[in-house]
Parts: structure tokens; C-alpha cells; sequence
């Protein structure tokens, strides 16, 4: 049969959205007939200096759980290992391709470099490519003042539903490829990838463990339970935002209807969670409203500021130990240890790790940033970057957060149960000394089996010196670009608004936007 003669195919693109429940591309495309659903293992997304096997790992385990999905509707689901050019230029050969369907994306450069030669390739072929929103960042925003009216509009829209398809959709024979393996290895305690795991941890976070919440994100080691561990989920698409949301609001209202007050601690959680999901596509809309800021600095004054650790030796020294985990500072290099073994870590410890690495090391943030990507499982390069930036004093609006890693270690893990599940070394060191064993004498070092620079290394810095050095140098650089036009700009652009937006000038948001940031703790 010639392609002529076959029906016309509308091709449902997955990405970032592994799911077919409130999918609304797929929604959209199923309803005029038949599709072809497609995921690519895009090589140049493997590749690239941010992807990680733990991450493909994972992605491939939520593409088994979607082809199972698809197929209870009577869709296949097509995997290419070629791009999705390659992808596009065979079945458009083969077949009548009419429509493509995806969901819009806000990813890193080489994700939108991709999206703009598919709408390049489409509108060669002459072929409409539909892209749905599905979450609260607005593609094209002009300014921030109505976002938080459209946030909430989208939440509210009702969920797409799907059900058992009747229509023929055809299973065709794409060409064999190897897929492109990403660097690294695979992490043994992380997360499974799949819809069903999301669905569980949601479901016990809203019905059970948001009750710990409030007072468990910060801590390394509460967080684990603490949090909603829904973050991988969310940034692979396993679980959509809208239905996240109207999951934790149905939650909060069972509850009030059963008579909890709002200050229960059930309640006081799920309230905490609904605005960071909030501020889960109030990150992303700064990477989709100027994608550089993977490698540009948000604003100018910081813009030469470390370059030249680049190449510096000793700051490779410290790169190469931070992303060890051999820094001298146990909370640090457990919380590295943690990384390494699961992918995931609270939002409090990343941004101790930014800090530390950005202030104490003076390294660049691209670098350090690039390591924790390939790290996190659960990496979402719409939240990733501009948090990095904001967590290096880089973005020329936010107040700087210094973390000290002693004290951080001291309020967050004063028993040390974190520090010593994760570095085997200081496990019989007495509490006493644990967050400085450096500060140990030799005989008790080896009474307690942790000898320095044996068993465990000495600090790469003094902490108070590096303070010092970190802050003199910002104040010197936002000195000399004492351009408060571009700070106006950038906070036009990127800084949060009130929802009572009419009465809020830039002027009063520039006042407020130090205290409009997420508190530290884990976004999800």
C-alpha cells in the first residue's frame, strides 16, 4: 500500500511526560483518530554534560510502566534510539504523517535546540505541531504580573481523562538503532522510575506523612520521610502538576471536612507543600523565559567573577574533592555519599552544597551545577539552574546564603546519626568531635580509628577566612556594576509578584523580593 493510501497519522511525542493520564497532547490527538505514540532516546540529550545512566535508568523504567499504560488503551508505544528528526523524516517517508502532538518543555539547551528544529522540520513539511501546556509555566510570558492568575487557572482546569480506545492504531517497524548510553553509573538505592511509584508516594505523603512536613525537610536524615519524595515523578512527568495539586487540595479539604483545624500538623503540611508546587513552575518560568541562564550569569555584575577557576589548580583540586565528597566538612561529604548512593537529597542540603562549593571553594557554578545535575535523579533544568544561580549569589537579586557546613551540621543533624550512617570513618568518633575531627589530637584519632589524611581528610579551607574572602569579593563586583537598571530588569523579569499584583510596584517588589524566595527545605 502506498503512503497515499494509508491514513492519515498524528504522532503524540513524549518527552518529559511519561504518562498518559491528564496527558493532553495525547488527549487532543486520540480524539480525531488514529496516532502513533513516539518517545526518542534523543542521543544528543544522552550526551549531553548534564544527563547521567542513573537518570536514563530511570527514564526507562517509566517508559516500560507508559507502554503498559498505552497498551491497555490499544496504543503501542514506538521507541526510537534516533532523534527525532531522523525520527520524523522515516515515518513521514512511510506514512501520512498529518499532525504532531507534544507537550511544551522547558529543558535545558540542547532540549531547545531540538524543539526549534522540529518546528523548523514542521513547518517545511507543512505539518501543524500542536503543543500543549501542562503546568503553570506560560510559554512567551511577556512579564510576570498576571502569572500567578494563569498559575491558577491551569490548576484548576479539569484533568484530561482517557479511556479504551476503539480506533485502530497502527504498530510499525522503526528503524534499529543502538541507544546512546549517558556517562556514569547507575545508583543503587535510588527511586524505581513508573507511574505506579509516584501514585504511591503521593498518595502516602498527602494521606500520611505531610503530617511531618513542617518540621522535617531541613533535617538530612527526617527528609527522607519527611518529604513528598515526588520530585523524579514530577520532572519525568510520571505525574502532572495539575493532578498533584488537586490531590493536595482535595486532601485538605477531606481533612476539614473531618474536623482537623488548620494549625494540625497534617494540615499545616499539605498547606506547606501546595506553595512549594507553587514555586515548582515559578523556578521553571526563569529557564523558559531566558533559557542561557544554564550558562550565563542572570545578571552581569557576577559575570567574571569566578572564571578564572576554571583553569586555576588548586580550585581543580577542590572540584575534584566536593564532587568526591572529601571536603574535611562531614555534612558535606555525607551528603555527597547520600547523592552518589540514591540521587536525591533535601532541598536544604543542595543548597548547602551550592554554598559551600560557590563561597567556601570559590568554584564556578556551571561546573558544580553540571556535577549535581548528573546526580540528581530527579534533576528539572527549569528549577536546577536558576536555584544554582540563586544559591551561588549570582542572579544580583536575592540576599546571599552563606551556608557555615559546622553549624548546618550542628542544627540539622545533632546527633549525627546522617553523618555517621554515610561516612563510615567518623562512626566511632564521639559527638564532641565529629563535626571537626580535624580538630582531634593524634591520640585520639587513633583511639577512635580516624586518623586525618588516612582515614578522613582535613579541611580544604578555613571556613571564617573563606566567609571573608567570599563576601569581600561580591561587595567589590557589585561595586564596580553598580548598574541598578539591570537589577530593575532582572527583577522585572524573573522576581516573584504578590498575588495581589495591581497594588505591588517594582519598587515594592524589589524590597520584598529577598523574603519572596522559598525558605530552605525541600521544595517537594
Amino acid at each position: 500500500m502506498s503512503s497515499a493510501n494509508k491514513p492519515l497519522l498524528r504522532i503524540v511525542w513524549f518527552k518529559r511526560d511519561l504518562r498518559v493520564h491528564d496527558h493532553a497532547a495525547l488527549s487532543s490527538a486520540i480524539k480525531q483518530g488514529p496516532i502513533l505514540a513516539l518517545y526518542c532516546w534523543e542521543p544528543a540529550i544522552w550526551q549531553s554534560s548534564d544527563a547521567s545512566l542513573a537518570q536514563q535508568s530511570f527514564v526507562g523504567e517509566c517508559l516500560r510502566s507508559l507502554r503498559v499504560a498505552l497498551a491497555q488503551m490499544n496504543v503501542p508505544l514506538h521507541i526510537s534510539a534516533a532523534g527525532i528528526i531522523e525520527t520524523l523524516n522515516f515515518l513521514y517517508k512511510n506514512q501520512q504523517v498529518s499532525e504532531l502532538h507534544s507537550h511544551e518543555e522547558t529543558g535545558n539547551l540542547v532540549s531547545y535546540a531540538i524543539d526549534r528544529a522540529v518546528a523548523d522540520w514542521c513547518k517545511i513539511h507543512r505539518i501543524p505541531w500542536h503543543e500543549h501546556s501542562q503546568n503553570g509555566v506560560v510559554r512567551r510570558l511577556k512579564n510576570r504580573d498576571d502569572w500567578h492568575a494563569t498559575w491558577e487557572e491551569r490548576m484548576q482546569l479539569p484533568l484530561a481523562v482517557l479511556t479504551k480506545s476503539d480506533v485502530l492504531h497502527p504498530l510499525l517497524e522503526l528503524p534499529k538503532h543502538p541507544v546512546t548510553r549517558a556517562s556514569g553509573e547507575d545508583k543503587p538505592k535510588r527511586q524505581s522510575g513508573g507511574r505506579e511509584y509516584g501514585l504511591a508516594a503521593l498518595n502516602s505523603f498527602v494521606s500520611q506523612r505531610a503530617m511531618d512536613y513542617r518540621g522535617g525537610i531541613s533535617s538530612p536524615i527526617k527528609a527522607e520521610q519527611a518529604s513528598s519524595r515526588i520530585s523524579p515523578y514530577l520532572a519525568w512527568g510520571c505525574l502532572s502538576m495539575r493532578e498533584v495539586v488537586q490531590a493536595n487540595r482535595l486532601a485538605i479539604a477531606e481533612n476539614k471536612a473531618d474536623g482537623l483545624s488548620s494549625q494540625h500538623p497534617l494540615m499545616r503540611g499539605l498547606h506547606g507543600f501546595e506553595s512549594r508546587l507553587h514555586w515548582h513552575c515559578h523556578f521553571m518560568q526563569k529557564l523558559e523565559s531566558e533559557p542561557t541562564l544554564e550558562v550565563q550569569h542572570m545578571h552581569s555584575a557576577h559575570a567574571n567573577m569566578r572564571d578564572e577557576t576554571f583553569n586555576d589548580s588548586t580550585s581543580k583540586i577542590h572540584l575534584k574533592a566536593w564532587c568526591q565528597g572529601q571536603t574535611g566538612w562531614p555534612l558535606v561529604d555525607a551528603c555527597l555519599a547520600m547523592l552518589r548512593a540514591q540521587g536525591w537529597i533535601n532541598f536544604r542540603m543542595r543548597a548547602m552544597l551550592m554554598s559551600t562549593a560557590s563561597y567556601l571553594l570559590w568554584l564556578h557554578w556551571r561546573e558544580t551545577g553540571l556535577h549535581l545535575a548528573r546526580e540528581f535523579v530527579d534533576y528539572e533544568p527549569g528549577i536546577h539552574w536558576p536555584q544554582v544561580q540563586m544559591q551561588s549569589g549570582s542572579t544580583g537579586i536575592n540576599t546571599l546564603r552563606i551556608y557555615n557546613p559546622i553549624k548546618q551540621a550542628q542544627d540539622q543533624d545533632p546527633r549525627a546519626q546522617f553523618v555517621r550512617k554515610w561516612i563510615p570513618a567518623l562512626r566511632r568518633v564521639p559527638d564532641v568531635w565529629i563535626f571537626e575531627p580535624h580538630l582531634m589530637p593524634p591520640n585520639l584519632q587513633l583511639q577512635y580509628g580516624c586518623v586525618l589524611e588516612r582515614d578522613y581528610p582535613l579541611p580544604l579551607v578555613d571556613i571564617q577566612q573563606a566567609m571573608r574572602h567570599a563576601k569581600l569579593q561580591i561587595a567589590i563586583a557589585r561595586k564596580q556594576h553598580a548598574d541598578k537598571l539591570e537589577t530593575n530588569q532582572v527583577l522585572h523579569k524573573h522576581g516573584s509578584r504578590s498575588s495581589k499584583r495591581n497594588d505591588r510596584s517594582i519598587k515594592k517588589n524589589k524590597m520584598t523580593a529577598n523574603k519572596q524566595t522559598p525558605k530552605q527545605g525541600s521544595l517537594f
